[in-house]
């Protein structure tokens, strides 16, 4: 019999390509991350566990540093919970890392700050090596127009200009502490942190700053968009292949690592 003791709360780092999945909630007739990753952990603990999420990501955004929480009884070591957890799971999903974190900690409610890259590929011919890791897009995009246009949408305001209609949050009030744009090469990377986000909040962002960067509208554009309020005057809602959750932030007490390494992410 597997071995039992006091509950004690435990906090996993992982990454995942959410190419082949629903997005993070569990759902009734599609995989999910959330479904792989409880399967995974409830076999390596040996009773049913159910794990909370720092921020739920959309059918085919990835994640290179979500943070989970569940309680457990079982008596693991933690690199138990890595390699074990592991080796129950689909190959596009990882466990980087697992701490014991107090009672009190929660993945979702007491993380500070959240952050989320997009990846642009901006050339005319379409990715093959990256096709589910990039936005394409065969327009010239202009960095510094959308560098500046973005900062109108630094602060604490309303989004709800940009908010997904089946949005169910009770406001859309939140506060973003940078939003940058920058380029490599090929790649266009645009960078936002926040308190929190609305439902495809990042990505119509990252389709209005992208009409801005062709020239379609101007740099004033998203301010504009942003004291009107109305999401059917905004850009287009941005490809979600392209988009990662890349970091996440909590008091330093619980000492969990803030952000993913990878590539093009770190």
């Amino acid at each position: 019999m597997a071995e039992r003791g006091a509950e004690q709360r435990i906090a996993l780092v992982l990454e995942y390509d959410g190419t082949g999945f629903s997005g993070w909630q569990r759902q009734d007739d599609a995989p999910s991350v959330q479904e792989a990753l409880e399967g995974a952990v409830s076999r390596i603990a040996n009773h049913p566990v159910a794990v909370v999420c720092a921020g739920r990501t959309d059918a085919g955004v990835h994640a290179a540093a979500q943070v989970v929480h569940f309680d457990t009884t079982a008596s693991r070591p933690l690199h138990a919970w890595v390699l074990g957890t592991n080796a129950q799971l689909p190959e596009t999903v990882s466990v980087r890392s697992a701490h014991a974190v107090d009672a009190d900690f929660h993945a979702r409610y007491q993380a500070q700050r959240r952050g989320y890259r997009y990846v642009f590929l901006c050339r005319r011919a379409r990715p093959a090596l990256l096709r589910h890791r990039v936005a394409w897009t065969h327009h010239e995009l202009d960095e510094g127009r959308m560098h500046r246009a973005a900062q109108a949408l630094v602060g604490e305001h309303d989004f709800s200009a940009f908010r997904a209609a089946a949005c169910q949050a009770p406001h859309a009030v939140r506060e973003v502490y940078r939003l940058d744009v920058h380029r490599h090469g090929e790649l266009l990377f645009i960078d936002i942190e926040a308190n929190a986000f609305v439902h495809h909040m990042v990505r119509n962002i990252a389709g209005t700053l992208m009409a801005v960067g062709t020239g379609e509208q101007p740099e004033h554009w998203p301010a504009g968009l942003l004291a009107a309020g109305d999401r059917t005057r905004s850009g287009m809602t941005a490809p979600a292949a392209g988009l990662y959750l890349t970091r996440v932030v909590y008091p330093s007490h619980y000492g969990l690592p803030t952000r993913g390494q990878w590539p093009f992410l770190a």
